[in-house]
């Protein structure tokens, strides 16, 4: 009778923070659908400004770090399923491979941030401020939309490094996966900006 109680307490907390989540993500793609909206309103209003700013970003970089989320996305997924079927060590590496994707995520952006920096692109430069006022609004968009993200990324690295260390220690297993499903939802939501993000600023030009 005292186990029925404990799996129906353990059920309960799993779905409460599931839903958590949900409701988590659904915040955040509020808050990046107002972001994007933002975006489109004054692309609209300085079209001829935002078509010339774009052009200062690299599309090279934007598609590998796309690659690179949209593969990330399937190891978390995968690694999910391996700690269902109890395969630890297979969903270890798989774990590690979303976080080492991730990490090269940010020093691409790292280096296409220093190269606009090294340029004088950033807002509130000297240079940056003798632009037009729709290529001023274009990076400092640019800046705080991809900052943000990146601010989400490192979140979503942290989240992985936990379920790893849980899934070593067997207190993620194929009977309790809770927090790696959660971990993954998270990914996936970061995934889905960036999606977003990459064909706004960087091909719609």
């Amino acid at each position: 009778m005292e186990q029925n109680h404990s799996t129906t307490h353990e059920h309960r907390d799993d779905t409460g923070s599931k839903l958590g989540m949900w409701i988590f993500i659904f915040t955040e793609l509020l808050l990046f659908g107002g972001l994007f909206l933002v975006y489109a309103v004054f692309r609209a209003k300085y079209f001829e400004d935002f078509h010339i700013a774009a052009h200062q970003l690299n599309v090279f970089i934007g598609a590998v770090n796309t690659l690179l989320l949209l593969i990330s996305s399937m190891t978390i997924a995968m690694s999910i399923t391996a700690i269902q079927k109890n395969h630890k060590k297979f969903a270890l590496l798989l774990l590690s491979i979303t976080f080492f994707l991730a990490f090269i995520f940010l020093v691409n952006k790292y280096f296409e941030w220093g190269l606009k920096i090294h340029h004088h692109l950033y807002p509130g430069s000297d240079l940056v401020l003798t632009l037009t006022h729709g290529e001023i609004m274009f990076f400092g968009l640019y800046f705080f939309m991809t900052g943000l993200h990146a601010i989400h990324i490192i979140v979503g690295m942290t989240l992985i490094g936990y379920v790893m260390v849980q899934v070593k220690n067997d207190r993620i297993n194929s009977g309790n996966f809770q927090h790696l499903e959660n971990a993954g939802l998270y990914w996936h939501l970061v995934d889905l900006i960036w999606i977003f993000l990459f064909p706004l600023l960087y091909l719609i030009t």
